[in-house]
């Protein structure tokens, strides 16, 4: 019995020498070595790819654009980040001066386009027709400039009416987190709102017609992505 478990750790002995030294088992030694390298690269680039795919998403959006004032400084800050956000716009800011400019540069950077009624009106206290009106003359603004249908809008106030959906063919799109920066000129209270309720998945409410809204937007880009989220348009978010 001991000669024969000695007889059986030779052979495993052997064995891993045939494995371990180069050339003892045979010339394909080296091509071994060289595929388990290959395969180890691979797997590695593999799992950084997939750990950037899976970093969390978020949407960053802005209402009551374009203005001529503080949206060009926002796209130039958010092209500089490589980031693409969601504008829902105001149809009769459109129309003024020459922000049809403004709405073309942010179809053409990426960003997603919306509508958010000719004036802003609280589409449930006015009827269907005056609310189909709304929708419709800022959906003809948009279109017209970027050549490409609606399909989202946010109804102002976050309040929708159900029965438009049967005559105009847009989602509605709400938020998840609000700082009411509309409210509030101190940057760092925006800020600090944002960043500490995110999470993943979140649509994130500013507005691009205040400067300290737009200052803070781009200081909230540079914390989150920081943290490891992913910033996308809501279309990406609303269709997964």
């Amino acid at each position: 019995m001991k000669r024969w478990m000695q007889g059986i750790g030779l052979i495993y002995i052997l064995l891993l020498l045939g494995i371990c030294v180069p050339g003892a088992a045979g010339g394909n030694a080296q091509n071994d070595t060289g595929e388990t390298l290959y395969l180890i690269r691979s797997e590695r680039t593999k799992k950084e790819t997939d750990k950037k795919m899976e970093k969390p998403k978020i949407a960053l959006t802005f209402d009551d654009g374009p203005n001529a004032q503080f949206t060009p400084f926002l796209l130039d800050g958010l092209k500089e980040r490589g980031i693409k956000a969601t504008f829902f716009l105001i149809g009769k800011n459109i129309e003024a001066g020459n922000n049809a400019d403004i709405v073309k540069r942010e179809w053409e950077e990426g960003h997603l386009v919306g509508n958010h009624t000719y004036n802003h009106v609280e589409i449930t206290r006015v009827s269907n027709n005056v609310a189909y009106q709304e929708i419709k003359a800022t959906n003809d603004l948009i279109s017209e400039i970027t050549g490409a249908p609606v399909e989202y809008m946010r109804p102002p106030f976050g309040l929708w009416q159900k029965k438009l959906e049967q005559r105009i063919h847009v989602l509605p799109v709400m938020w998840t987190v609000d700082p009411l920066d509309w409210a509030t000129e101190n940057e760092d209270e925006i800020v600090n709102k944002v960043v500490t309720e995110v999470e993943e998945n979140d649509i994130i409410l500013l507005h691009d017609c205040y400067k300290s809204s737009v200052r803070a937007a781009l200081r909230i880009v540079d914390l989150l992505e920081a943290e490891g989220y992913q910033f996308v348009t809501v279309d990406e978010l609303l269709l997964e």
